[in-house]
């Protein structure tokens, strides 16, 4: 990107001109959470000020309108995704109700006692409790695929993983602690050998790489709202239709039902068999403006910027002596977790923060993997395209000034 279209989008997102502790903002916090630029808000305000109403029900004006810019933007989703068919796109709350939902439904038609789950090493605890849960209600087993020294998953291991029992695969595309880009085209290949379905975790990758949905031929993948310019509260699962079909709801009540009487209720179709009560109809459109936002950027040159920030603040934070950068696969997003020295990461972070200074420290709920790499957490700095490399410059001036505060 240009010095100038950089300039151009910071100007789109106010936040970036706060100060903290009476310093300028610089935040590497993005695999948290996403800024928001003023398209977004703006959207939502327009929504709630010229066009709230309840939707699919009314047949006036507002909740006819309203119900269109609902529906727009689950195309606008399934376009995004790499999907054709809309009704294959779910409205949810974000990449854990999504993963919720199938691990829920898909276990309640598809599990048995004795069958097993694989997940992977590196998964986020949202990938990780949901079907632990499915495993503690129906007497499952969970496989977990490891990983090499640099933080990439082991294929020859997980395909020996896979056998008559296997019922799903569930994996994160991009880790949100190493930001290792996992070969999922490759994980959903070697399930599919097996006639196993697999669930790929996106909420990391959508914000940084392209991703197609029919190209990967993932059965279902899910994303949040937050982590790509959107409002929270809001994501998305999409599911092959012959797996949503086959699956029951996750949740009863308004909108997802056909016909109730106090002797049986039958269901709705796709999409609204999983979308009980009234959706988020504002989040949905302003999620659709995120979406349309980062299109028009084009998602393969952020793509191509944030891995040449990354490659620059990887270089010049291993001028630091006791420098110890977690996750060093050969394919990575824009996440770096580190350590230096014994300084334990809470102290980093938080020193950091009053230099104005946003980064993550912990776990990243992500324990079992910081668990398996034996270190009490990380400090993770992650980027987006509305960073700069001015801003890791006085990001390095700061950390090289907090190690030597705390060695």
């Amino acid at each position: 990107m240009t010095k100038e279209k950089i300039e151009q989008i910071r100007s789109e997102f106010p936040i970036l001109t706060e100060q903290v502790y009476k310093k300028p903002l610089i935040y590497f916090d993005n695999a948290a959470t996403t800024q928001k630029p003023k398209c977004v808000v703006e959207q939502i305000n327009s929504a709630y000020y010229h066009l709230n109403a309840n939707i699919h029900r009314g047949v006036h004006y507002l909740s006819q309108k309203a119900t269109e810019a609902h529906e727009a933007a689950r195309q606008t989703v399934a376009e995004f995704l790499g999907a054709t068919k809309r009704e294959e796109v779910i409205f949810t709350r974000g990449t854990t109700e999504a993963i919720n939902l199938v691990a829920f439904s898909f276990g309640e038609a598809f599990c048995k006692t004795g069958d097993e789950i694989v997940i992977s090493v590196l998964e986020h605890h949202s990938n990780i409790v949901p079907w632990q849960m499915l495993c503690e209600r129906k007497g499952l087993k969970l496989r977990v695929i490891p990983m090499n020294e640099k933080g990439e998953l082991e294929l020859d291991e997980y395909a020996k993983l896979l056998n008559d029992k296997t019922k799903i695969v569930s994996v994160a595309h991009v880790s949100n602690v190493l930001g290792t880009v996992n070969p999922v085209k490759e994980i959903i290949r070697i399930a599919h050998e097996k006639n196993i379905p697999v669930l790929v975790d996106g909420a990391q990758a959508v914000p940084h790489i392209p991703v197609d949905v029919i190209d990967l031929d993932a059965d279902f993948y899910v994303f949040s709202g937050h982590k790509i310019y959107g409002p929270t509260g809001i994501g998305a699962l999409y599911g092959k239709e012959k797996w949503l079909n086959a699956i029951p709801p996750y949740q009863g009540g308004g909108e997802m039902i056909a016909t109730v009487s106090f002797e049986k209720t039958t269901y709705n179709e796709l999409p609204f068999k999983f979308e009980a009560g009234t959706p988020d109809y504002i989040g949905s459109t302003a999620l659709a403006t995120a979406l349309n936002y980062v299109k028009s950027i084009g998602i393969e040159e952020i793509a191509a910027y944030e891995k040449e920030l990354t490659e620059y603040a990887t270089k010049r934070m291993l001028e630091i002596e006791g420098m110890r950068i977690i996750g060093t696969a050969d394919e990575k997003s824009a996440v770096i977790s580190f350590l230096v020295g014994k300084i334990h990461p809470y102290d980093i972070g938080m020193l950091l923060d009053k230099l104005g200074i946003a980064v993550r420290t912990g776990h990243h709920c992500a324990q079992p993997l910081i668990d398996s790499l034996s270190i009490p957490g990380t400090v993770r700095a992650s980027f987006a395209f509305y960073n700069t490399k001015e801003e890791i410059d006085s990001f390095m001036e700061a950390l090289k000034r907090v190690v030597m505060m705390l060695s």
